[in-house]
């Protein structure tokens, strides 16, 4: 049973999202601040957490910020309705997902559905119990090992984001070659669950932050506007 953090403060969603989420077989801890959550996430982690953005105390940036201290486990934002730039923010600074306010709460069950579900196969690959590509892939610089979900650049370690490993991985495999949108979209989300360009161009634009904190030069992933994303082997 996965365990899911719901870190809001309007009682009324963290009511009736908790009672959706244990109808459906999660194990659900519920928080009306962030700095209640972070207390207890210095305990233990959770599966997965669902946060809000504008809380009382520590809002859900900060929470996210502290989290990426330390963690990369899955985490989804509640954003406002209209606020794109809480959404662009949040995925720049290593969210997964977000879901806009007012939502549906069958969207975001499917939401963490299919994080967990991309959870489950970097971690079933790290057990050795499935089928996909688990043997170290290097490609110049890059080492990527999906068994112990692992990325290093000119030797200096990598900490990314399940979704941010996905990508890279996927870009990776075939050097010279473009990757639409649309194919990095399949590769980093469920096919029942849709995502616009911007999700992808933030999780790319956050990967190669990353990327560049151990090598300030790093220039391997290449955007072809209008097109997509290409990874040229240095």
């Amino acid at each position: 049973m996965s365990k899911i953090a719901l870190v809001d403060d309007d009682r009324n969603i963290l009511t009736s999202v908790s009672m959706t989420l244990e109808a459906e077989g999660f194990e659900v801890e519920t928080y009306n601040d962030g700095q209640a959550a972070l207390d207890a996430f210095n305990k233990k982690l959770p599966d997965m957490a669902v946060l809000d953005i504008k809380m009382p105390r520590m809002d859900g940036m900060d929470l996210l910020q502290r989290l990426r201290q330390k963690t990369q486990m899955p985490v989804i934002f509640l954003t406002s309705k209209d606020d794109e730039i809480d959404e662009v923010l949040g995925l720049r600074m290593g969210a997964d997902d977000y879901v806009k306010k007012p939502f549906s709460q069958r969207l975001l069950v499917e939401r963490i559905r299919a994080l967990l579900r991309r959870q489950e196969t970097v971690e079933g690959d790290a057990a050795g119990t499935t089928t996909g590509e688990t043997k170290v892939m290097e490609r110049g610089h890059l080492r990527m090992d999906p068994l112990r979900h692992a990325v290093s650049w000119k030797g200096k370690d990598v900490s990314l984001t399940v979704t941010e490993f996905l990508l890279l991985q996927a870009l990776a495999q075939r050097p010279g070659f473009v990757k639409s949108r649309d194919q990095l979209m399949d590769v980093a989300y469920d096919d029942q669950v849709y995502v616009d360009d911007r999700t992808i161009d933030s999780h790319i634009k956050r990967l190669r932050k990353k990327m560049r904190s151990a090598d300030e030069d790093f220039a391997a992933i290449e955007t072809l506007y209008g097109i997509g994303y290409r990874y040229n082997e240095e």
